[in-house]
């Protein structure tokens, strides 16, 4: 049970679940379950992963017409009024991803965040490249709230990229909400990731303890320590981190959710290997002076202009994600 928490503080969940592909029916019941469960906790917010609501993996395999199929206009598509609902009953800003089919035609990988008040905010991710048939935002999203603070959201690599949450940051963002889809990945990386024999998440029940400590290894949160702490602590800011967990299309999302304050120490976090719902209170009290706030003040940007030019060896987001050299 958590305590009561004072005016200052700001109680948020950061939720792993193992989503169905392209059934986005059952991913919504989870989502409403888990919004009943914060709501009971007494949150204000609550972050779901990545496309949780129509699958990840698979995706990347799908034609354009089966990507149109669960694609849906943001915000006036069903799934985004459903998720504005939820905010409603539960009293929650709610985040939650899906795909979104523009009114130009094109489909993002699109984060919808609902208030109870009922604005519905969207991000698009900056650095998509689950398939070719979708495009990039481009961009950032910071988001008003009736909580006195404001929201940022990055999803998945966007959050690799330190400009990302730096931007972000000078933006205003007080708390960035960090939905992804990793761990186990098969990365190109020899010193990063790596896949998960997906039998032990099978096991987990009997053995708890082998895909658990594949979780805490460099598959999951040890490659997260590397460098998710730090876009707290440089920017001055709270950090939601949100993951799918077990089996996607043949790869193992590690879960291990966690919710980081502005100094990038951990307030709470999970290495289960099933559904779980993190919860912390955030004092906003520690925004102020803390030191990421404090030396980004101190910044020279005449100094910076450089990192706006083209180096001449850009890759888009699908070649930099899936190049083997």
């Amino acid at each position: 049970m958590l305590p009561n928490r004072k005016l200052n503080m700001i109680r948020a969940a950061a939720i792993q679940f193992q989503h169905q592909p392209s059934d986005k029916a059952a991913n919504l019941a989870t989502i409403c379950r888990f919004c009943q469960e914060a709501a009971d906790k007494g949150c204000q917010i609550v972050c779901f992963p990545e496309m949780c609501i129509t699958g990840y993996w698979h995706v990347r395999n799908l034609g354009r017409e089966e990507i149109d199929s669960l694609a849906e206009a943001v915000p006036n598509g069903p799934t985004t009024q459903a998720i504005a609902e939820l905010a409603k009953e539960f009293n929650l800003i709610v985040g939650a991803g899906l795909i979104e089919k523009s009114d130009t035609g094109h489909y993002y990988n699109t984060y919808v965040v609902a208030q109870p008040n009922g604005q519905i905010d969207k991000h698009r991710k900056l650095h998509c490249f689950i398939s070719e048939h979708m495009s990039s935002g481009d961009s950032y999203t910071v988001i008003e709230t009736d909580l006195g603070i404001k929201l940022g959201v990055l999803i998945c690599y966007d959050n690799n990229l330190i400009e990302n949450v730096r931007l972000t940051a000078l933006k205003g963002a007080d708390i960035l909400l960090a939905p992804h889809q990793t761990g186990g990945c098969d990365s190109r990386s020899p010193g990063a990731m790596s896949p998960i024999d997906p039998a032990l998440w099978r096991n987990r029940k009997a053995d708890p303890e082998a895909i658990e400590t594949e979780f805490k290894s460099v598959k999951g949160r040890e490659w997260l320590m590397r460098w998710l702490p730090s876009r707290a602590h440089d920017n001055g800011l709270f950090i939601v981190f949100s993951n799918g967990v077990g089996e996607d299309d043949g790869e193992v999302r590690t879960g291990n959710s966690m919710i980081i304050d502005c100094y990038g120490r951990i307030i709470e976090e999970t290495w289960q290997a099933d559904e779980a719902m993190v919860v912390a209170d955030m004092d906003l009290e520690l925004l102020g002076r803390c030191t990421g706030r404090r030396w980004i003040r101190g910044r020279r940007p005449e100094l910076y202009s450089e990192l706006s030019r083209p180096q001449g060896n850009e890759l888009n987001p699908r070649e930099a994600r899936f190049n083997d050299e």
